[in-house]
């Protein structure tokens, strides 16, 4: 039995096991395999280089998981449509970047998103562009916080304010107290973000 720790299982928790999924940047299809396992059947892993998607087919096959459909592709540009992407472990930029040359966008598809840095890059971008995100969770792993997003497209184009540009929808003590360590960084050159630092409820 697969084990994922809490980074990857906040992921999987918002994946649709009964639609067509696609890992992007599937490195070593860990995540892929977990959900084939708990009974996804329909399932990309993608990576832009072949060394990745090499130890992906090893993976796979060590677990006789070999429905899953591997794909070369720069982001999402050789994908077909699929249901639900999940773009994980990048920079809050590139994940916006893969989204932008996404050319299979339906009010169905949905985003599951981590960012490893620049969420609020990736906030803005999305609003800007007419998504939004349904739900924020926050996640702990190897002693880090990260913010779990899940995405659809609503066409609505909005700016948003700083707020929540740095911490969106989710609520998760750990990940308030990283966004708090950074502002408090950054507002040495913008003394204005100091006015977003929220209080933690202990």
């Amino acid at each position: 039995m697969i084990k994922l720790d809490n980074r990857l299982a906040a992921i999987a928790a918002l994946v649709r096991l009964d639609k067509r999924i696609c890992d992007v940047g599937t490195d070593h299809a860990l995540l892929p395999c977990y959900l084939y396992e708990q009974g996804a059947r329909n399932i990309i892993a993608s990576d832009v280089n072949e060394n990745p998607l090499s130890s992906a087919r090893e993976n796979i096959a060590r677990y006789g998981y070999t429905d899953i459909q591997l794909i070369l592709s720069d982001g999402l540009k050789n994908i077909p449509p699929c249901d639900d992407v999940i773009i994980a472990g990048m920079g809050g930029e590139l994940i916006a970047e893969i989204i932008e040359g996404c050319a299979f966008i339906t009010p169905d598809t949905r985003f599951i998103l981590q960012p490893m840095t620049k969420a609020e890059i990736l906030r803005r971008y999305l609003y800007s562009a007419g998504f939004g995100i349904m739900l924020e969770n926050g996640a702990f792993s190897a002693g880090k916080a990260y913010t779990v997003m899940l995405v659809r497209y609503t066409g609505e184009k909005c700016a948003i304010d700083d707020s929540f540009a740095y911490f969106g929808k989710n609520t998760d003590e750990r990940y308030i107290r990283k966004v708090n360590s950074q502002l408090e960084k950054l507002a040495n050159s913008s003394p204005e973000l100091r006015s977003i630092i929220r209080e933690e409820t202990l």
